[in-house]
Protein backbone atom coordinates (compact mmCIF):
# COMPACT_ATOMS: atom_id res chain seq x y z
CA UNK A 1 0.00 0.00 0.00
CA UNK A 2 2.79 2.45 0.66
CA UNK A 3 3.27 3.14 -3.28
CA UNK A 4 -0.45 3.57 -4.27
CA UNK A 5 -0.09 5.94 -1.33
CA UNK A 6 2.99 7.89 -2.42
CA UNK A 7 1.29 7.98 -5.55
CA UNK A 8 -1.96 9.76 -3.82
CA UNK A 9 0.61 12.38 -3.04
CA UNK A 10 2.39 12.74 -6.13
CA UNK A 11 -0.89 13.68 -7.81
CA UNK A 12 -1.36 16.06 -4.77
CA UNK A 13 2.20 18.11 -5.55
CA UNK A 14 2.12 17.53 -9.22
CA UNK A 15 4.51 15.36 -9.31
CA UNK A 16 4.88 11.83 -11.42
CA UNK A 17 6.14 8.99 -9.96
CA UNK A 18 8.89 6.73 -12.17
CA UNK A 19 8.92 3.02 -11.09
CA UNK A 20 10.87 0.30 -12.62
CA UNK A 21 8.71 -1.95 -14.78
CA UNK A 22 8.74 -4.85 -13.08
CA UNK A 23 5.86 -7.76 -13.14
CA UNK A 24 4.50 -7.10 -9.46
CA UNK A 25 3.90 -3.29 -9.75
CA UNK A 26 0.81 -2.62 -11.43
CA UNK A 27 -0.47 -3.90 -8.25
CA UNK A 28 1.72 -2.22 -5.94
CA UNK A 29 0.92 1.30 -7.43
CA UNK A 30 -3.14 -0.03 -7.16
CA UNK A 31 -3.06 -0.72 -3.15
CA UNK A 32 -3.25 2.19 -1.91
CA UNK A 33 -4.39 4.74 -4.59
CA UNK A 34 -7.47 5.70 -4.24
CA UNK A 35 -7.39 8.50 -7.15
CA UNK A 36 -10.69 8.79 -9.09
CA UNK A 37 -8.48 9.20 -12.52
CA UNK A 38 -5.16 7.91 -13.55
CA UNK A 39 -2.08 8.86 -12.08
CA UNK A 40 1.02 9.89 -13.54
CA UNK A 41 3.33 7.45 -13.77
CA UNK A 42 6.37 6.64 -15.92
CA UNK A 43 7.89 3.31 -16.01
CA UNK A 44 11.60 3.24 -16.19
CA UNK A 45 12.24 0.14 -17.46
CA UNK A 46 14.07 -2.60 -16.04
CA UNK A 47 17.51 -0.49 -15.48
CA UNK A 48 16.34 2.17 -13.08
CA UNK A 49 19.81 3.06 -13.20
CA UNK A 50 20.02 4.07 -16.91
CA UNK A 51 16.92 5.76 -16.56
CA UNK A 52 18.38 7.70 -14.17
CA UNK A 53 21.03 8.77 -15.63
CA UNK A 54 19.65 9.67 -19.06
CA UNK A 55 17.32 12.31 -16.61
CA UNK A 56 20.62 13.57 -15.22
CA UNK A 57 22.26 14.35 -18.51
CA UNK A 58 19.45 15.92 -19.41
CA UNK A 59 19.21 18.54 -17.00
CA UNK A 60 17.07 17.28 -14.20
CA UNK A 61 18.43 17.87 -10.49
CA UNK A 62 18.74 14.24 -8.98
CA UNK A 63 17.47 14.35 -4.93
CA UNK A 64 18.36 11.50 -3.07
CA UNK A 65 16.73 10.59 0.58
CA UNK A 66 19.19 8.86 2.30
CA UNK A 67 21.18 8.84 5.32
CA UNK A 68 24.94 10.39 4.25
CA UNK A 69 27.90 12.22 5.70
CA UNK A 70 27.01 15.07 3.13
CA UNK A 71 23.39 14.47 3.18
CA UNK A 72 21.57 18.02 4.61
CA UNK A 73 18.61 18.15 6.57
CA UNK A 74 15.44 18.09 4.92
CA UNK A 75 14.29 21.96 6.81
CA UNK A 76 17.57 23.23 4.71
CA UNK A 77 16.22 21.34 1.39
CA UNK A 78 14.86 24.44 -0.98
CA UNK A 79 11.80 24.32 -2.75
CA UNK A 80 12.38 23.12 -6.26
CA UNK A 81 13.10 25.50 -9.49
CA UNK A 82 13.87 22.94 -11.88
CA UNK A 83 12.76 19.59 -12.78
CA UNK A 84 14.02 17.26 -9.95
CA UNK A 85 14.04 13.68 -9.54
CA UNK A 86 13.30 12.37 -6.22
CA UNK A 87 14.94 8.62 -5.59
CA UNK A 88 14.10 7.09 -2.66
CA UNK A 89 16.12 3.81 -1.67
CA UNK A 90 14.85 0.21 -0.17
CA UNK A 91 13.59 0.52 3.66
CA UNK A 92 16.58 -1.80 4.83
CA UNK A 93 19.03 -1.27 2.13
CA UNK A 94 18.79 2.68 1.22
CA UNK A 95 19.52 4.20 -2.33
CA UNK A 96 22.11 1.32 -4.07
CA UNK A 97 25.55 2.75 -4.55
CA UNK A 98 25.28 3.08 -8.43
CA UNK A 99 22.41 5.35 -8.03
CA UNK A 100 23.84 7.69 -5.22
CA UNK A 101 26.67 8.18 -7.64
CA UNK A 102 24.15 9.86 -9.62
CA UNK A 103 23.03 12.01 -6.85
CA UNK A 104 23.37 15.86 -6.94
CA UNK A 105 22.02 16.42 -3.27
CA UNK A 106 21.43 13.69 -0.32
CA UNK A 107 18.29 14.65 2.28
CA UNK A 108 18.28 12.83 5.41
CA UNK A 109 14.81 13.52 7.48
CA UNK A 110 16.17 13.92 11.34
CA UNK A 111 14.59 10.92 13.32
CA UNK A 112 15.21 11.50 17.60
CA UNK A 113 12.98 7.58 17.89
CA UNK A 114 14.64 4.15 17.52
CA UNK A 115 13.52 3.58 13.78
CA UNK A 116 16.69 4.11 10.77
CA UNK A 117 13.87 4.81 8.63
CA UNK A 118 10.64 5.78 7.66
CA UNK A 119 8.43 3.57 4.64
CA UNK A 120 8.44 5.01 1.30
CA UNK A 121 5.07 6.70 1.59
CA UNK A 122 6.05 9.40 4.55
CA UNK A 123 9.72 9.73 3.34
CA UNK A 124 8.56 10.40 -0.14
CA UNK A 125 5.29 12.60 0.94
CA UNK A 126 7.71 14.91 3.46
CA UNK A 127 9.97 15.54 0.68
CA UNK A 128 7.80 16.05 -2.14
CA UNK A 129 5.61 18.56 0.03
CA UNK A 130 9.16 20.46 0.95
CA UNK A 131 10.08 20.50 -2.72
CA UNK A 132 6.32 21.44 -4.07
CA UNK A 133 7.33 24.54 -1.32
CA UNK A 134 4.05 23.62 1.10
CA UNK A 135 6.29 22.92 3.81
Amino acid sequence: MNLGTLLRTCDAVGACMAVPKLPWMPEALDKGNTLRRPACVHWTGRDPIAWLSRHREQGSRIVGVELADEAIRLADLAAARERTVVVLGHEHDGIPDDAMELIDVAIEIPMVGTGASLNVAVAGSLVLYRLAGFL
